[in-house]
């Protein structure tokens, strides 16, 4: 299975980035292999829908899995339309959470997991219609 993690830094022996949408890189592997692929994150300083664009992304490279510890509510949506197991995360490194969910340890979201974060300002915190 090939998977994604979210990550600051690009390293597998670093700790994750618990944000999806905003995360500055993807780790992929191959689930058994050990041949990390360090990629930027294309939709990190978009102005809205970060996690719709990264979702997207994500399946043009075949990944089938992600591991992350906040999905907000358009990226799980995204995610589960495109058939991606999504893997909540709490603490770990990249390369201890593809062993925890190999051996089955690590949780899959059935919800979002985190607020949408393109509402960040300009509405009094309010983030949505009156």
């Amino acid at each position: 299975m090939k998977l994604a993690i979210s990550s600051s830094t690009g390293t597998p022996d670093t700790k994750f980035s618990a944000r999806f949408g905003r995360c500055a890189y993807f780790l992929i592997v191959d689930e058994g292999a050990d041949n990390w692929e360090k990629i930027s994150n294309p939709a990190v300083n978009t102005q809205g829908g970060a996690g719709t664009q990264v979702v997207q992304f994500l399946a043009d490279l075949g990944v089938e899995a992600v591991i992350s510890g906040r999905y907000g509510p358009n990226a799980y949506d995204a995610l589960a339309a495109a058939g991606i197991n999504a893997y909540l995360a709490n603490s770990g490194t990249p390369r201890q959470l593809v062993d925890q969910a190999q051996s089955g340890s690590l949780s899959l979201a059935t919800g979002p997991s985190g607020e949408g974060m393109h509402h960040r300002g300009g509405r009094g915190g309010r983030g949505g219609r009156r």
